[in-house]
């Protein structure tokens, strides 16, 4: 494999979610997709893909039913997504995910933590270019299938040829473009394929290299930022150990 998929195995490694708070991030992401696209499951490509990670990540069945019994309410919130991007300590980029009713709150929240560890918060979209977006599906391997015949089916789609595949699971993930979520979800599943997770990723395109020292620093604003009700997840330029 080369550079890309290595880098990609970093943002694996570098992509953080603080697993006390998974159940209220997913239910977050319910209410947007159930507002956007209804409640059916059937319906809306984007609330199915959620429930698959939910399965994924072992949410009771009850949780997500109240989740999107929730979302119909009339007193619900009104989440939004803003992505925060910024300089950490020793020049380390981070990218981090939101869904949040109160960007003034977030903001705040989020520059305090940069502010903390002598960052710098800068204006969205400012450091996209350091992170490639992309969409992640993951999906159980069928007896018999061959990765090269259905990358090059894929290929309309935006599929990447390089793919993940965790044996002991039986799986295997792909990554494709971001404009092409809904069409290449719809296509696998078509297709017979059972899509075990659906979501989108940001790899990051130059990763840099830091001190045991630096390290845990970063490690310790990271932990601040996870704190941070809203934060959905985050990406760093920093290289793993």
């Amino acid at each position: 494999m080369g550079r890309a998929f290595e880098y990609r195995k970093a943002a694996k490694l570098k992509r953080w979610g603080h697993m006390a708070k998974t159940f209220t991030k997913i239910g977050k992401q319910i209410a947007i997709a159930v507002k956007a696209g209804g409640p059916e499951p059937d319906m809306n490509p984007t609330l199915r893909a959620i429930i698959a990670n939910a399965k994924r990540e072992n949410m009771p069945k009850d949780n997500i039913e109240r989740a999107i019994k929730n979302a119909m309410g009339k007193d619900q919130s009104d989440y939004k997504e803003v992505n925060y991007e910024g300089y950490g300590p020793h020049g380390i980029a981070i990218f981090v995910e939101t869904l949040t009713d109160n960007t003034t709150r977030t903001v705040a929240d989020v520059r305090s933590v940069f502010n903390k560890y002598n960052g710098n918060l800068g204006t969205q979209g400012s450091l996209s270019f350091l992170f490639d977006h992309k969409a992640v599906f993951t999906f159980k391997k069928k007896d018999g299938l061959d990765m090269d015949e259905l990358i090059l089916d894929l290929i309309d789609y935006g599929v990447e040829d390089e793919y993940d595949e965790d044996e002991e699971a039986g799986e295997i993930t792909i990554y494709a473009e971001p404009t092409s979520f809904g069409e290449l979800q719809k296509h696998l599943e078509t297709e017979g394929f059972e899509v075990t997770g659906a979501e989108f990723t940001r790899i990051p395109n130059d990763l840099k290299d830091v001190t045991e020292e630096q390290r845990a620093t970063i490690d310790k604003m990271i932990e601040k930022l996870e704190e941070i009700d809203d934060v959905q997840t985050g990406y760093t330029t920093m290289k793993p150990e």
